[in-house]
């Protein structure tokens, strides 16, 4: 049944003769569970920073998907102090950016460091979900079994690398623990 001319309403899966419920389904809905499409919707700082120490535009050469991380040090260069982000990218990686972007304010750069590897480990190793201060990223936990999802998935965390490497080094810093 059309709606408005712009929806198609589609009955119930379990009144559809034809609908076999399996595991692609109930993947799906693991995957794309209440608190990752909470988190897509509401990412926090989007934008571009002005006069941001870096920019850096990570792009999947899998999906296409793209994220922008733009940030400050503070004096030291030690922790976060501005970020913005612009992902184009699907709900896990619009996910991951809203993460980043909420809790990044104030992280020291080794924090952020630190939760990419996590994460990295949790999506290729199977380790655990990174825990402190980026904690809900165990959320993407399930992405684990998605390998070309990984890469949209991690590219928030991986710009936000860059970016404080590219900081510091402007700064004549070491990149702290980049890898």
């Amino acid at each position: 049944m059309i709606e408005d001319g712009l929806f198609l309403s589609v009955p119930d899966a379990a009144a559809c003769e034809h609908a076999k419920p399996g595991p692609s389904l109930r993947a799906m809905s693991d995957l794309y569970h209440n608190r990752i499409l909470e988190l897509a919707a509401n990412i926090p700082h989007l934008g571009t920073l002005e006069g941001a120490e870096a920019s850096v535009l990570k792009v999947s050469r899998v999906c296409g998907s793209t994220v922008s991380v733009d940030i400050t040090l503070d004096e030291t260069g030690e922790h976060i102090a501005a970020i913005a982000v612009d992902p184009k990218a699907c709900a896990l990686g619009q996910a991951a950016t809203a993460i980043l972007s909420e809790y990044a304010f104030g992280a020291s750069v080794d924090e952020v460091i630190a939760a990419r590897d996590a994460m990295k480990k949790m999506l290729k190793e199977g380790g655990p979900p990174p825990e402190g201060r980026f904690w809900e990223l165990r959320h993407l936990e399930p992405v684990a079994d998605y390998p070309p999802r990984h890469t949209s998935t991690l590219l928030a965390f991986e710009a936000a690398v860059e970016a404080i490497k590219q900081a510091r080094l402007a700064r004549g810093l070491a990149p702290a623990t980049v890898s």
